[in-house]
């Protein structure tokens, strides 16, 4: 069975990458808020970072609350991928 990647702004269901690795340290976060702001329900930014950004999902959770789902997919030593999903 094959497996199609959808990345298009106009299918709810599609993933977007967020590679963190890349942006200075002090945008960070404010760029992550924007990527997450920018998400309608039903797509999801797939983040990727070389550490686990436990007090930056505080702040998700305190931000978003319920409207945004943190799902990890990878969750090992220099290689997070977490998904965050907008929710309806």
């Amino acid at each position: 069975m094959q497996t199609i990647h959808v990345c298009n702004h106009t299918t709810p269901e599609a993933i977007y990458p967020f590679d963190a690795r890349g942006i200075a340290k002090r945008f960070r976060h404010a760029a992550i808020f924007g990527a997450l702001d920018s998400l309608v329900p039903g797509e999801t930014m797939r983040f990727c970072n070389d550490h686990d950004p436990l007090p930056l999902l505080g702040q998700l959770q305190q931000r978003y609350g319920e409207t945004v789902s943190i799902t990890y997919q990878q969750r090992e030593p220099g290689a997070i991928v977490i998904d965050f999903a907008k929710l309806g």
